[in-house]
């Protein structure tokens, strides 16, 4: 048994469902590889869609869903940060039925941009600095530089975290809690 059956066999969450998704999935000429832990769907080795088992529903994420046409309305994004993975959301096998049409169109569609080699485009590196972290940079120019030397998602996962508060003493102190890392060039969500 294959390392992608056995994550099928012995999910507790969303068994039938995930096992309708992956037939349509398999049906419509998709290779199956286990990554991230999760049933990922390839076409001649690039990542089209991936199964996520959430607790409350099913869904098929597709990595360039932004780039995608939802002529049925059925993407949505995964919040409110999202900029290319789109996914769509089943809570029972009814659901995957009667979505297959859909889901096969996307899939379609999917794998042409992949073969077109089309991209989601990146966003200018413009954000908005909370104050207290443009203030923190005036008073530290080696701080400011090490923000500077991280990679564009680490600084903006960090102005996210920051400007996530609202009280601008927190925001202050989530600046100074951060700072350590900052200078190890760790991004917000690394150990």
């Amino acid at each position: 048994m294959s390392e992608v059956d056995k994550s099928f066999t012995k999910a507790k969450l969303w068994r039938e469902e995930a096992d309708a998704l992956r037939a349509i999935l398999l049906d419509s000429g998709l290779d199956e590889e286990l990554k991230w832990g999760k049933p990922c769907y390839v076409h001649d080795g690039r990542n089209i869609a991936i199964i996520q088992r959430m607790k409350d529903f099913l869904a098929l994420m597709f990595f360039k869903g932004a780039l995608l046409d939802d002529p049925d309305g059925v993407l949505e994004r995964q919040g409110p940060n999202s900029r290319s993975g789109f996914r769509v959301r089943f809570t029972s096998v009814k659901d995957v039925a009667r979505m297959k049409k859909s889901v096969k169109a996307l899939i379609r569609e999917a794998v042409e941009a992949e073969k077109k080699g089309l991209k989601v485009e990146k966003p200018g590196e413009e954000f908005d600095l909370p104050k207290e972290l443009a203030d923190a940079f005036k008073q530290d120019p080696d701080f400011k530089a090490a923000f500077a030397a991280l990679t564009p998602g680490r600084r903006r996962g960090y102005v996210l975290h920051f400007s996530g508060a609202k009280q601008s003493a927190t925001r202050a102190a989530r600046i100074e809690k951060c700072r350590d890392k900052i200078f190890d060039g760790k991004g917000f969500h690394d150990r």
